[in-house]
């Protein structure tokens, strides 16, 4: 079955024998990878739709640690066959628990199972929990699975905790917690040609607002068209050139020459290669640069 993105409820229509997977999911870290794959796992033994029911934006606005199509393609990855998003306004928020059950997962999607995370909360004033599922259950007939939350030595999973290690640079901590190395997914952008005039030509990233690792410089994994690349990333304020404070992001990719403005990529974060810094002279920063590129290079153990 292809995959299917329904955005709004007006689009939502029913699926062969549903079984919904509810949640904001953002991150897609371990504790929703495993309500997302079981859900997979039982449409397919049942020859039915797998579906998931998410919400933007997030309904902490703030917070998010992924964009929507960030979220959206990781989920796609792990073999989701329908992605709905609930568009999380002020006329969302005053639909009851009731009526979300009733209107939305009996009646539009006709859910025949339904999995849940065991702190998801949902409906006016976040009234409904899973207490609330497990007696809709009984009313519209569908199974409840509810999932613990997946814990790493003792430390439950959250997008929170995964947020702030992710902010102070813990790479390693944020990877274990999210099954997968750290990521953002932007759109490049025009900048101003720093990086070109130092004789590393860099692509500038729009990330969306997805939360981004601490300054520094980065060696990474550049995803871009179906291909995969290696490049050195640059987190920071450009203190060479510039008098401000908030940060930039700057990919180099190796042996890569094309123009990409308006291209999507993702940058997947392997090792912090140091941290950001001011430099005297622009030729102190391009022979630190080259060293940069040398350490990428042998870090993924390229000649």
């Amino acid at each position: 079955m292809n995959v299917i993105i329904l955005r709004g409820i007006s689009k939502i229509k029913k699926f062969k024998i549903p079984v919904v997977a509810l949640g904001v999911f953002d991150g897609v870290h371990l504790g929703h990878r495993k309500i997302l794959k079981d859900a997979v796992t039982k449409a397919k033994s049942i020859k039915g739709t797998s579906v998931v029911l998410t919400f933007w934006p997030h309904p902490h606005r703030d917070e998010s640690l992924y964009s929507l199509e960030h979220r959206l393609s990781l989920i796609q990855e792990l073999g989701i066959n329908v992605s709905v998003v609930v568009n999380f306004n002020k006329h969302f928020t005053r639909i009851s628990a009731a009526d979300f059950i009733e209107n939305i997962l009996a009646e539009k999607i006709g859910a025949r199972y339904v999995y849940v995370g065991e702190n998801f909360r949902f409906g006016r004033n976040a009234e409904g929990n899973v207490l609330t599922l497990q007696d809709a259950a009984e009313i519209y007939g569908f199974r409840l699975k509810i999932f613990s939350v997946v814990s790493i030595k003792n430390k439950p999973i959250s997008s929170t905790l995964i947020r702030s290690l992710i902010k102070k640079g813990d790479l390693k901590a944020a990877q274990k917690l999210l099954g997968r190395p750290v990521s953002i997914l932007g759109t490049v952008i025009r900048g101003v040609s720093f990086g070109k005039k130092l004789g590393f030509p860099t692509a500038n990233i729009d990330p969306h607002h997805e939360v981004i690792p601490a300054r520094g410089i980065y060696a990474v994994k550049v995803y871009l068209c179906g291909e995969r690349f290696i490049g050195a990333c640059y987190i920071g304020s450009k203190p060479t050139f510039l008098k401000r404070r908030s940060s930039s992001i700057e990919v180099h990719i190796l042996n890569f020459r094309k123009k990409i403005y308006g291209k999507d990529l993702e940058i997947q974060f392997s090792k912090k290669i140091r941290d950001d810094k001011k430099f005297k002279t622009s030729e102190d920063l391009s022979r630190q640069i080259q060293k940069d590129v040398l350490a990428t290079k042998a870090h993924f153990s390229l000649h």
